[in-house]
């Protein structure tokens, strides 16, 4: 399948999150945010925060040199279209290598691209099993595809949505969030989404609220609240934007990469 080229290039590169420099030379241990359980979050906690998300999962063994080989089989027959030959490679994998979650991503999507969703729901959530503090887009995966098995979504919604990440003009973004939205007015990714392609800080927050509203999972319950902290900064509302960030880096049950751009986002605001 052609898509497998292009998603292949968003799914195995290393996350990276590009912000703003400012200068953090004065740093000591100043209180920032505290919260209700009584967690403390200082200057020093987010000192030198890169903004960078390694998705690696340290289960204390090596990952077996013949998991790797079947695992790049997997992704070569993918490419070419062989759905079948790459399902057989991702199993063996994970067979060799049961706690190494590429594999089963990987499985996953392969199964979600040939329409399988049953399959598909069972492998990202034993992704999600695997990495409870996220792995790429498997939380707003399962989130997604259990909607659609209880009917709460259209089956499909969640495919459908993923054809945002192989296009690249916002002409082509804008429609495909404007058909979502119509079919699938409950669906917060697409609310995110739509946030993101808005010019107006009014409007921008006004789908922010909408997707909040709209029982998103943890990962874009996260983007959403950064979103709409970063408009709160840039209006000049620090007082509201350092507490939403400062409970997302707090918050225990936080994606890795939620809680590591919501530090990132801080040490710009605090720093200013």
């Amino acid at each position: 399948m052609s898509n497998w080229s292009e998603y292949l290039k968003f799914l195995f590169a290393v996350i990276t999150f590009s912000f703003l420099s400012f200068p953090m030379s004065s740093y000591a241990s100043e209180i920032i945010f505290k919260d209700r359980a009584g967690r403390i979050l200082t200057k020093e906690d987010i000192k030198g925060i890169s903004g960078d998300v390694k998705w690696e999962i340290n289960s204390g063994t090596p990952i077996p040199e013949e998991a790797k080989r079947l695992h790049d089989l997997g992704r070569v027959a993918g490419q070419k279209g062989e759905s079948k030959a790459a399902i057989s490679y991702f199993r063996k994998a994970s067979e060799i290598a049961p706690n190494w979650p590429y594999p089963y991503y990987d499985l996953a999507f392969t199964y979600l691209l040939n329409r399988d969703f049953e399959n598909a729901y069972d492998a990202y959530k034993r992704v999600d099993n695997l990495a409870p503090r996220g792995f790429f887009t498997t939380k707003t995966a399962v989130h997604s595809l259990q909607g659609e098995r209880n009917g709460k979504y259209p089956q499909g919604t969640y495919l459908f949505y993923l054809s945002l990440e192989w296009t690249n003009d916002l002409e082509s973004k804008q429609k495909i969030v404007d058909q979502l939205l119509r079919k699938v007015p409950n669906f917060a990714p697409a609310w995110k989404e739509m946030a993101a392609l808005g010019i107006d800080d009014s409007k921008r927050l006004d789908y922010l609220d909408k997707g909040l509203k709209a029982d998103p999972d943890l990962e874009t319950k996260g983007f959403l609240l950064i979103n709409k902290a970063l408009i709160f900064a840039n209006r000049g509302r620090k007082n509201e934007a350092i507490p939403i960030l400062g409970a997302l880096a707090l918050d225990p049950t936080s994606p890795l990469d939620i809680e590591v751009i919501a530090k990132k986002t801080l040490s710009m605001i605090v720093s200013k």
